[in-house]
């Protein structure tokens, strides 16, 4: 590249990364928010929070003269890079391990239910109670009653414990206590003192249960060639079709916004002209042909014509902008239309006592 396309091509792409980065920024807050209770109710550290917050943030980006328009072209293709990427890999990626950690943490009956100041009965005969949690998973003040077993009742008192989970299941770490079993046919309990003491709650653990992935958690390989016996897939072939075409026109949409804006915004244009048309017009079109591209995809669930709609659209779109940009075509709204305006315009100025200038 030579030095103008260098130039163009570097402030190009700082001025996607700006507003990538901004506008993502935004809708990350508004996701993240949701995400608070895993900090408050249920004990989780900030690592946790951040890291399940950021991982819907791929998918979030997935909502995004001929010689001038090079280094254009060029940045186009750095975008349409990364977007393909996102949309085969890293934002299904981040949406199942999303899902993965959504269920350890909030479907799991341990952190759910174990809340400060309540008593909670996890079985019949169970009941537990906390006083406070703490940063990092700490659990304050913890009463433990067990009747399960009818012939002894235990009571533990701790004074702090922690939720362990490994390939042995699910554990209640109690540290600093005192254990109190009550059996039947004695008249005297018997008293123990432990400074650690692992009670087994797998039973209450979602542990080992089985996941079921969303479309949008499949990778682009995994649409192409869906297993037969998919439940999944069997009840919405559509909706495979459907997310497979959004994956592939993904990096696709780049290139035609490109072209699009370029063609309208290009062409040179003399300081006394008004650009006011060129750029009304490039966000009407680019928001046409993505709206427009929404409803193929929705359609595209039951109508297997309407990806094929969608790709003819936007060859359509790109091969329209080429035309008009190699052909140094300037778009400008017809001369009628500009002198009705003027004239409107003047009325309005007289109306409200202003005189109107050329």
């Amino acid at each position: 590249m030579g030095s103008i396309d260098k130039y163009i091509f570097r402030t190009t792409l700082a001025s996607f990364a700006l507003v990538l980065v901004s506008l993502t920024g935004v809708i990350w807050i508004t996701q993240a928010l949701r995400g608070i209770d895993l900090m408050t109710s249920q004990g989780q550290t900030i690592i946790t929070f951040l890291g399940v917050t950021s991982l819907v943030i791929p998918a979030l980006v997935l909502i995004s003269p001929l010689r001038l328009f090079r280094p254009f072209l060029y940045a186009t293709i750095v975008v349409a890079v990364m977007v393909a990427f996102i949309a085969s890999y890293l934002a299904p990626d981040g949406m199942r391990r999303l899902k993965q950690w959504d269920a350890e943490i909030t479907a799991d009956v341990l952190a759910n239910i174990l809340q400060p100041g309540r008593f909670a009965q996890l079985d019949q005969n169970l009941t537990i109670r906390i006083r406070e949690r703490q940063p990092g998973g700490v659990l304050v003040g913890i009463f433990v009653d067990d009747r399960r077993d009818p012939k002894e009742r235990v009571s533990i008192i701790a004074d702090h414990g922690t939720i362990l989970k490994n390939e042995g299941g699910s554990f209640l770490i109690l540290e600093d206590g005192n254990l109190e079993r009550f059996e039947t046919g004695k008249r005297d309990p018997a008293m123990v003192a432990f400074g650690r003491y692992a009670f087994d709650m797998s039973k209450f653990s979602n542990q080992g249960r089985d996941i079921t992935l969303g479309i949008r958690e499949r990778y682009l390989w995994e649409l192409l060639s869906p297993p037969s016996e998919d439940p999944v897939y069997k009840q919405l072939p559509g909706q495979f079709r459907a997310e497979l075409h959004d994956r592939f026109l993904a990096p696709i949409y780049p290139f035609a916004f490109a072209a699009l804006t370029f063609a309208f915004l290009g062409a040179p244009r003399t300081t006394r002209q008004s650009r006011n048309f060129s750029i009304t017009g490039s966000i009407l079109a680019v928001f046409g042909v993505r709206m427009a591209g929404f409803a193929c995809s929705v359609m595209a669930v039951k109508s297997p014509l309407a990806p094929l709609v969608q790709y003819l659209m936007l060859a359509t779109a790109i091969g329209v902008s080429l035309w008009i940009i190699v052909g140094g075509i300037v778009v400008e709204p017809p001369a009628a239309l500009m002198e009705a305006i003027n004239k409107s315009n003047a009325r309005l100025l007289r109306l409200f006592g202003r005189p109107a200038t050329a």
